[in-house]
């Protein structure tokens, strides 16, 4: 553990997967839920520049490795001077939180602040669900 405990720790000038910090899971022979609530994520439009702002849940069920709490706000905190579209946010913490800890199941799921009367909110999940073709029209449909 690198950063638990330490008050002089500066936040990471951008997202990595490195900046996440794992413990071994005690109770790894049982299924059990863990939340993290984050109410202030704030990144940038890659387009405007311009901070958007939103919440950020994650719950996954551990395997064999949990997610060390500071290690993440730091991970979180480093997407403030980050350009990236909405959706690309919510996969990339998706991915780089299963890369550090290969949980059993894991969903992020985000709620970005309106923009033009426009809210957008995102679920990214691992593993994928099956995913089902979209229905055929044949131009009888009304």
């Amino acid at each position: 553990m690198q950063l638990l405990g330490r008050s002089e720790a500066h936040y990471p000038s951008k997202p990595t997967a490195k900046t996440l910090e794992t413990f071994p899971n005690r109770y790894a022979q049982r299924d059990y839920l863990i939340r993290f609530d984050c109410p202030d994520f704030t990144s940038l439009c890659p387009v405007t520049s311009q901070p958007d702002f939103a919440k950020i849940r994650i719950e996954y069920v551990p395997d064999v490795l949990c997610i060390e709490t500071k290690s993440l706000k730091f991970y979180l905190a480093s997407y403030r001077n980050t350009r990236s579209f909405n959706e690309e946010v919510t996969n990339r913490i998706l991915e780089d939180l299963v890369a550090a800890c290969q949980p059993r199941r894991m969903t992020v799921h985000s709620e970005f602040v309106p923009r033009g009367g426009i809210s957008v909110s995102v679920d990214a999940s691992y593993p994928e669900e099956a995913k089902a073709a979209p229905p055929r029209l044949n131009g009888n449909h009304r």
